[in-house]
Formats: C-alpha cells, sequence, structure tokens
C-alpha cells in the first residue's frame, strides 16, 4: 500500500515545485515507510510523489512515479490490481513483451496505453487510488475503485490544484488557507463520518468510489464513473439470480476462492484478521484450505466480558489450524490509543470501533504486511440487525394513523432510559443470552421516535442518525445532500431490507468501515485486502433474492452455508456482538475529565462551532445515567479533538 500526492499548477512551475510535493508526501510517509519517488514537468506545471509500502515486485522495477513505455503517461498509484498477471498476458499477445519488472502499476501504464483509462479500469480487478498525467492532452486523472477501499482527496489552493490520499499531505502544502465546512461538520454529527464528496474542509473533496475527476489548468474538474452501484443493483434486480439456494452457495464460494487465489499473492507475510464471527471465519477457512502453510490469524481480546470476542476466534482459529496470535488488552491499553486518533484520521472520525481496529492493525504488523479482512459482508449479504428491525417496524407501524404514532412516541418516551432498564433488566437477564440487551432504554428511547416518520428512508436514516437535526446543533450550518438525501436518485426497489443494503453499500461501506481500516491500518503500515469486495462478488450478491439472502429468516444464509462446510455451527451461530468499546462507561469515569475540557462551555463559546446548550445538556444528561448519549458524544469530541491536535486550542 502506498501513498500519492501532486500538484497541478495554472502555468510553468521553478525549482520549489520538488521540494513543495516532496514535503507533502513524507506527511504521509507511514503509508509508504520503504521508497519514495518524485516527478517534475516544470514547463507543464505538475508535480507527482509517491510513498511506496513494497507488496509486489519489491525491486526497483515497480519504483513510482512511473512513465508508459511510449513516454505518454506518468502515473502514481495506491493499490492493488489482483488480476495484473492476466492483464499482463493479454496485453504481451499484443506486444508489450518488453516488461521490465513484474509490477503491477507497469500493467497498468500499458493497459492505458493500448485501451485507454476506462477500458483499463473495467478489466481491472482490484483496490486502487490512481493519478494519471496525460503529457500530451495535459490532462490529470484522478481515479477510485469501484466501492471506495482507497482515498483519495482533491482541491484548488490559489493557482494549484493539489490531490492526495490523506488531507494532512495537501495541508502542508505552503498555499493552504482552508476553512473547516460547518455543511460537512453537521453530516459527521448525524453519521460520525463525513460522506463523499465532502470533507470537513471547505473547497476540498473526495473523489467518489467509481469515478473520475479529470483536472486541466484553466478550466474546472470534470467527473466521469466507470462502474455505478446504482447500474449494477438495477442490472441485479432485472437479472436475478436463477439457480436455487444451493447453486447460489456454490457460485459464490467459487467467486470467494477466486478473489483470494489473487488476494493471497504477495512478495512479503501475508495473514488475516479473524474476530470469530461469520465473515472473518469464512475467509480465513478458504484461505486455510487453499494454503500449504498455516495461516498467520489476529485478534485482540479485552477484559469486558460483553465486548470480548478473543475466545471465539481463538476456537474457531483452534479448529482450523491457523497460527494464531491473540493480544488480550485492557482499559488502559485500549485508553491509551485515544490521544493518537486525531492523527491517525487526516479528517474528524467518529466509529468508536477504530480504537480496536488500530489495536489489531498493529498486532498484525508485527508479523506481516499484509492482513486480508471479512469487511463487506453485512452489506452484501443482510447481515446487519437492523435491516430486519427497520422492515418490521416499518410493516407494522405504517398504516397507524399519524397522531396515534405521535402520541405513542410522548408515551413510550416518558419514562427516561435508565428507567426501562432498571425496570426490564432482570427480565432480560432471566432469558438466554441471545435476548440479553444492553442499553435496552435507548433502544426503547430509538425506536419510539421513529414513531413519527413517514417513510422507511426516513426510518432507516434516523435509525443511523446520532444527532437528529444537525444543524441545530452546529452552528451556521446547512446539511448537504447524501446518498441518503437525493445526492442521487435511488434505483426504484419495493423490498425494503434490499434498498437499505443498498445504501449502505454505497455509504456506510465505504464512508465509515473502509475508512476506518484504511486509515488504522495505514498509521501501522499494513496493507488490507477486502476479498468480498471483489466486484464480481458484490455484483453477485446484488443479483441474489432475498429468499437466498435471508433463506429462513437467517442473515447472511449463503456465507454460513459455506462456513459451515469448516467450521461446526456451535463455533460461530451467536448473535452479532460488533467491535466496539465501552466508550459509555469511559465518558463517566476514566475519560470523564479529558471530555469535560474538550465540553467546556466557555470553549465552545469561544470555538463558535457548537451549539453549547445543546452540547451541555447531552453531556449532563450522560452523566446522571438519564441517557446513554455516548454516540452523539463521541462525535462532537472526535471533531474536537481533531481541531486542538489541528489547530492548537482556540
Amino acid at each position: 500500500m502506498c501513498g500519492i500526492v501532486g500538484c497541478l499548477w495554472d502555468d510553468a512551475i521553478g525549482d520549489t515545485a520538488l521540494d513543495i510535493v516532496r514535503g507533502m508526501a513524507r506527511t504521509i510517509a507511514h503509508r509508504g515507510p520503504d521508497d519514495e519517488g518524485v516527478w517534475v514537468d516544470s514547463q507543464s506545471g505538475i508535480a507527482l510523489a509517491h510513498r511506496r509500502l513494497s507488496i509486489v515486485d519489491l525491486s526497483p522495477a515497480g519504483h513510482q512515479p512511473m512513465v508508459s513505455r511510449d513516454g505518454r503517461y506518468v502515473i502514481v498509484f495506491n493499490g492493488e490490481i489482483y488480476n495484473h498477471a492476466a492483464l499482463r498476458a493479454e496485453l504481451s499477445a499484443s506486444a508489450h513483451d518488453a516488461w521490465h519488472g513484474h509490477s503491477d502499476t507497469e500493467v497498468l501504464l500499458a493497459g492505458i496505453s493500448q485501451w485507454g483509462l476506462k477500458r483499463t479500469l473495467e478489466k481491472s480487478v482490484g483496490m486502487f487510488a490512481i493519478a494519471l498525467w496525460d503529457r500530451h492532452e495535459r490532462k490529470l486523472a484522478l481515479v477510485r475503485d469501484r466501492l471506495g477501499e482507497k482515498p483519495l482527496y482533491f482541491g484548488k489552493l490559489d493557482e494549484c490544484f493539489v490531490f492526495a490520499s490523506e488531507i494532512k499531505a495537501i495541508r502542508s502544502h505552503p498555499g493552504w488557507r482552508q476553512d473547516v465546512d460547518r455543511n460537512s461538520l453537521a453530516l459527521l454529527m448525524r453519521h460520525n463520518y463525513i460522506p463523499a464528496p465532502y470533507s470537513i474542509y471547505k473547497n476540498i473533496e473526495k473523489v467518489r468510489p467509481g469515478h473520475i475527476v479529470w483536472i486541466q489548468a484553466g478550466r474546472p474538474p470534470w467527473s466521469d464513473q466507470y462502474w455505478s452501484g446504482r447500474t449494477a443493483a438495477q442490472l441485479g434486480l432485472n437479472s436475478p439470480f436463477e439457480g436455487n439456494a444451493g447453486d447460489a452457495v456454490d457460485t459464490l464460494d467459487r467467486l470467494l476462492r477466486d478473489s483470494l487465489a489473487h488476494q493471497m499473492l504477495a512478495d512479503v507475510p501475508l495473514g488475516a484478521f479473524l474476530s470469530g464471527g461469520v465473515d472473518s471465519s469464512t475467509i480465513v477457512a478458504l484461505m486455510q484450505t487453499m494454503s500449504s502453510q498455516r495461516i498467520k490469524t489476529f485478534s485482540i481480546g479485552f477484559d469486558i466480558a460483553d465486548f470480548n470476542e478473543a475466545e471465539h476466534a481463538r476456537k474457531v482459529a483452534e479448529h482450523l489450524g491457523t497460527d494464531h496470535t491473540e493480544l488480550h488488552i485492557n482499559e488502559h491499553d485500549a485508553l491509551q490509543v485515544i490521544p493518537k486518533l486525531p492523527t491517525i484520521y487526516c479528517e474528524p472520525f467518529a466509529d468508536s470501533s477504530q480504537i480496536p481496529t488500530y489495536l489489531v492493525a498493529a498486532l498484525a504488523k508485527q508479523k506481516v504486511t499484509v492482513a486480508l479482512s471479512g469487511d463487506g459482508g453485512d452489506e452484501l449479504f443482510s447481515g446487519y440487525n437492523r435491516y430486519d428491525l427497520v422492515d418490521r417496524f416499518w410493516g407494522k407501524i405504517s398504516s397507524v394513523p399519524r397522531p396515534v404514532r405521535r402520541l405513542l412516541m410522548k408515551v413510550a418516551k416518558y419514562a427516561p432510559p435508565a428507567a426501562y432498564d432498571r425496570a426490564l433488566g432482570p427480565v432480560f437477564r432471566m432469558l438466554p443470552s441471545a435476548w440479553h440487551q444492553r442499553t435496552l432504554g435507548d433502544k426503547i428511547h430509538k425506536a419510539a421516535e421513529l414513531l413519527s416518520l413517514d417513510s422507511v428512508d426516513d426510518v432507516y436514516l434516523r435509525a443511523c442518525t446520532h444527532w437528529p437535526q444537525p444543524e441545530d446543533l452546529v452552528l451556521g450550518s446547512r446539511e448537504p445532500a447524501t446518498i441518503l438525501t437525493g445526492i442521487e436518485p435511488l434505483p426504484a426497489m419495493s423490498e425494503n431490507v434490499r434498498r437499505m443494503m443498498y445504501m449502505d453499500l454505497l455509504s456506510y461501506l465505504p464512508d465509515d468501515i473502509l475508512v476506518k481500516v484504511d486509515r488504522a491500518s495505514m498509521a501501522a503500515s499494513l496493507e488490507t485486502r477486502v476479498p468480498l469486495l471483489d466486484h464480481r462478488i458484490v455484483e453477485f450478491a446484488m443479483s441474489l433474492p432475498l429468499s437466498i439472502l435471508r433463506a429462513n429468516g437467517i442473515a447472511k444464509w449463503p456465507l454460513r452455508q459455506i462456513l459451515y462446510r469448516h467450521v461446526p455451527r456451535t463455533l460461530v451461530d451467536r448473535p452479532k456482538m460488533g467491535f466496539g468499546v465501552p466508550i459509555d462507561r469511559w465518558l463517566r469515569g476514566p475519560l470523564r475529565d479529558w471530555a469535560e475540557s474538550l465540553l467546556d462551555d466557555v470553549r465552545l463559546r469561544r470555538e463558535g462551532y457548537f451549539s453549547p446548550s445543546l452540547v451541555r445538556k447531552a453531556w449532563q444528561d450522560h452523566l446522571s445515567g438519564r441517557h446513554n448519549n455516548q454516540y452523539q458524544l463521541w462525535n462532537v469530541l472526535m471533531f474536537q479533538a481533531w481541531n486542538e491536535t489541528t489547530f492548537g486550542e482556540q
């Protein structure tokens, strides 16, 4: 994995260009600690730089920036083209047989020279962020992979267009003068992440997944799309899988093995994350059947029972015979990560599972340079509990007149969450463990709020929302449109569950899950790969009817059937736990003083981003136990900590 940066000036440039891009690249040296390279064309006003984490072709033949054999194109590339060997063979048959090395970067350039950029992207299977300079047309292309595994930011600073894998590199440019975008901050408060194409700064954007952004001096950027999740979803609806459930499992098994055969190739040590859940266990099980060596697997254990999956992961690892490494951490270990978060994440990010994600990445890096993960299984194979809950909820209450629903909401919210916990907690504890609920009162309050909404889309947005009215919280903000709120039309889908899966695939997955994993792993100089996000698997999953995805009411049914071929059901059939930490308790305990300093009323008024009254009420309600406001508060705290680290206490 690597880091890329570059600048395109409106006019010819002097000698300072090299120092500028080299300095930008060094701010993201953690993404590529093995090598650096710079290429400058002063007359054209273009400068490119690259930081390399060597994975394939460790020789100087893989050095970037790389110039195409015909001299027309120059590329800096972050990612992996998993089918580069097949593309190389196809190109060799067409006269590209004088190869300098065996890197996928060289194959990309040869393909672009022969087929053009868009056709090459359509042929490529992989994860990538690419900057390609066309020396003939003096035009820069910025490209992001189909599902958004790899990040790429861009924007205009004075007379210069800039791009980089992380915003911190753009901030180091001498022309940096950007301000916080309050509209994006409102999105952060709603979601705990900032969806593409927005960023935390004005005039700095993310390249959207599956898109090409074209930049040419003297004109505004324009974009093109080479892969569309909407089109893939529509094709899946129009041409659904025609086989039976068993055929679907066999097809998925074949596609997964093909994806793994490519993603397990590396010239450095490789392993996998293993939580003991369905997704990671399936990936590891297939990897082990395909390897003559014991697969190296990694998991994190907590001393807090409700958040500890290590025992489950260990049992799966023992059954599969992997070379398993488990690190047990205590509260102190996890808390030590929090001060690092504002620098690990180049813009504020508030999914608290970022903490264990960084810890397991750092653990894996001690033994491997590449780790495979099971991310994507929930979005592709209908694994989230909220899909079924929202669908059932809306099916039952949509026919109830709205005035009646509003009255029911007021009744349900009359008692505070803590009262529900005290009254119903003992009852639930007498039931089987699968029925146990953490923060039961908060769940009841959250469900009650949904009673006043008008559509399943509204219900789902609210279910994924932390601050329901972020414009009231963030002073001077206006929340912009996203995938969930109309940035583009949603495909016509009559099934609520499929509609929610689609929205997650194009929003929550790339902007939360993949951001979390990329930044955490890159902070440890570890490459992560996501076999389930091979676009051929994505397109296949979109063609499966819900009767197969959720056969017999069982989430992720096809994945489970593959897993059951290798692991006993008793080891993996249990309630979904997630990968969290007890932020609610920490905020009332060891993090209380830290949080109080960031949420201080005088400070909030001085900085002027948030409504002090709303923040202070949420904080006091949390401390008193009246409400569990951990998610809302963590959003604010992660911005405050990032803001303090980035700009200093204001």
